[in-house]
């Protein structure tokens, strides 16, 4: 099944594939000045049943180089049966488009991202006939960046950093600084590379983090993520106000019978947020002769019923 951080690791570069360019930078590789980019089917099935595909595939053109191809997988561990299909991918694509090719692999985890990065030759030992060398963006190599003005810079790559770097320690002042920097963006940037950021997070702790700092400023954040944390609020406050209604319903019993409540009952009463709770006092009401009495010790029919049960 295809994870969440899966898909985000790979689908920045199909939503913006000028990232590339920051990123071969970063590594080192720089692939000259890009000119056009085209998106390209990821399917890679022969004649024969068995379907491969790959995650992100785009032909680039710069005015350097010329064009090639660049494949992107996202990896979440380590695979022995990838090299081999890695190879198969990049053979493939060099017989049927005519361009050479380039692997690019994005990890989140240090362990996988350093085995991805290993050359695989295929080969008895006396000569390897290819040699597998995928470029690899992860938590080893892509930059940390906790200052707003270094997102700001470059926004896509601040994002692809943030997803690779989820499990960093720092990871809360990298959010915090991505966050920053998206809210001073035009939406139509901001409200994708936010989701892309929280798609990437997965179900981590700190993903709780990520939408807290959306819900300080959502105004540039209406994606489903912004729209999940307001019926979150809104859930709240439907909550709250039940809790409220309940509270209201057993003072107002107490007045009816004409039994006094002191300012801290009042204040326990409507603090509760059990709603169980004030159902349980409601009902003590009915027949108790004090509001001790109905916030005090559980009903009879609760308690121990002989000696023994009590010890």
């Amino acid at each position: 099944m295809v994870s969440s951080p899966h898909e985000a690791m790979h689908r920045i570069f199909q939503e913006y594939p000028a990232l590339f360019t920051s990123v071969a930078e970063a590594l080192g590789v720089p692939f000259g000045t890009l000119v056009a980019v085209t998106p390209l089917p990821t399917d890679l099935t022969e004649t024969r049943p068995l379907e491969r595909r790959l995650d992100t595939l785009l032909r680039f053109e710069t005015e350097e180089e010329g064009e090639f191809l660049l494949a992107v997988e996202a990896q979440s561990k380590r695979d022995p049966a990838k090299p081999a299909s890695w190879a198969y991918y990049l053979s493939y694509l060099y017989n049927k488009y005519g361009q050479h090719p380039v692997l690019l692999v994005v990890c989140q985890d240090r362990a996988t991202a350093e085995w991805a990065s290993q050359p695989v030759h295929f080969g008895p030992p006396q000569w390897a006939s290819l040699i597998l060398r995928p470029l690899v963006a992860g938590p080893h190599n892509m930059p940390v960046i906790t200052q707003e003005t270094e997102a700001r810079k470059d926004p896509l790559l601040a994002t692809l950093a943030a997803i690779t770097h989820a499990d960093n320690p720092d990871v809360g002042a990298i959010l915090k600084a991505v966050s920053s920097a998206l809210g001073t963006l035009p939406e139509k940037l901001s409200i994708p590379l936010a989701e892309l950021v929280s798609q990437g997070l997965g179900k981590r702790p700190v993903s709780e983090q990520w939408r807290n700092l959306m819900a300080v400023d959502t105004s540039f954040y209406t994606s489903w993520i912004s729209e999940e944390i307001r019926e979150e609020g809104r859930e709240q406050g439907r909550e709250e106000g039940h809790h409220r209604g309940l509270a209201q319903a057993l003072l107002l019993v107490l007045e009816g019978r004409g039994i006094a409540v002191s300012e801290q009952q009042r204040e326990r009463i409507t603090a509760c947020e059990d709603s169980e709770q004030l159902n349980q006092w409601t009902r003590r009401a009915i027949t108790a002769e004090s509001t001790a009495e109905v916030l005090g010790q559980d009903a009879p029919d609760e308690e121990p019923s002989s000696e023994e049960d009590r010890h």
